[in-house]
């Protein structure tokens, strides 16, 4: 299996540390967010500073240490009710796909955000209007994707409009395209209120996004309400809590990765670890072979 890390997760203070580490701890992807590894990076100004000049540079670190960038990171809000905001983010998108073109990226990926300028869950998220504004807004970014010949990939959230596989399948179908794929994240499809059924929502997942999943985005989790789940969160550095769920790295955990350990086989889809930290990065990665070398 091919497993990557989260490159911010990783120890370093620039591109050329955090990569030098991820290749000592033996990942062989990586997912980059520009402005959490380039020092100085602003994302409100990324059309003017993804130049070709930082695309070789970028390049030749890759190169150096012998990684592929699976994914270039744009999680910016595709539906605020802004337009000019809006205008504006389209075009950080369309720099991000042009840029991930230059230095080999496999995917431009992005969550699919809210109606309001905030960002922010509301109930208007999981409305139909909400689900029809977020195709709209993403088919220009798409074919522009088809334009430079960059896959570009969504990632269903509980939290945003496309909060559940069955939206996240809707969004394909309307859009229909070859260079849109998914990001598939099993913690975060789960919530307090349906963590209980996390082996019935991730199998369909699975079954409803597999064939078009270019990516997998590898953590573990556990209910916040639970005793461990506080004192992990409280003990272990990079762990979160969203939707009341303790996101964590990978082992620590309930998650049954046999079904994603099996996707990632079958169809030659790479992994990148997230929520874990320099001290535990390989326990997770050496976690996720052995349940891979068992199928």
């Amino acid at each position: 299996m091919n497993i990557g890390i989260r490159l911010h997760d990783t120890a370093g203070t620039n591109l050329a540390e955090h990569l030098a580490a991820a290749k000592a701890q033996g990942f062989t992807c990586v997912h980059i967010a520009m402005s959490k590894v380039i020092p100085g990076f602003k994302m409100s100004d990324a059309p003017a500073l993804l130049t070709d000049e930082l695309a070789a540079q970028v390049k030749a670190e890759l190169d150096k240490n012998g990684q592929t960038c699976v994914l270039l990171g744009c999680y910016l809000n595709l539906c605020s009710p802004d337009l000019e905001s809006h205008e504006k983010t389209v075009e950080i998108y369309k720099a991000h796909l042009r840029f991930a073109k230059k230095i080999g990226v496999l995917l431009v990926g992005t969550e699919t955000g809210a109606p309001n300028t905030g960002y922010k869950t509301c109930p208007e998220c999981y409305t139909e209007e909400a689900l029809q504004l977020f195709i709209d807004r993403v088919i220009p970014v798409v074919r522009y994707a088809e334009e430079v010949g960059q896959l570009f990939a969504i990632e269903p959230v509980i939290r945003h409009i496309v909060s559940t596989p069955e939206r996240c399948e809707r969004v394909l179908k309307a859009v229909v395209s070859p260079n849109l794929k998914v990001i598939l994240d099993a913690v975060n499809l789960l919530s307090e209120d349906n963590v209980a059924d996390a082996k019935a929502i991730i199998a369909d997942g699975v079954a409803r996004l597999g064939k078009n999943t270019a990516l997998l985005h590898i953590k573990d989790f556990i209910p916040y309400a639970e005793e461990r789940g506080q004192q992990l969160k409280a003990s272990v550095p990079n762990t979160d809590v969203f939707s009341n769920v303790v996101s964590c790295a990978a082992g620590l955990g309930d998650m049954d990765y046999a079904p994603l350990c099996a996707l990632a086989k079958e169809r030659n889809v790479p992994m990148t670890l997230e929520n874990t930290n320099p001290g535990n990065a390989v326990a997770a990665r050496e976690h996720l072979e052995k349940i891979g070398a068992s199928l």
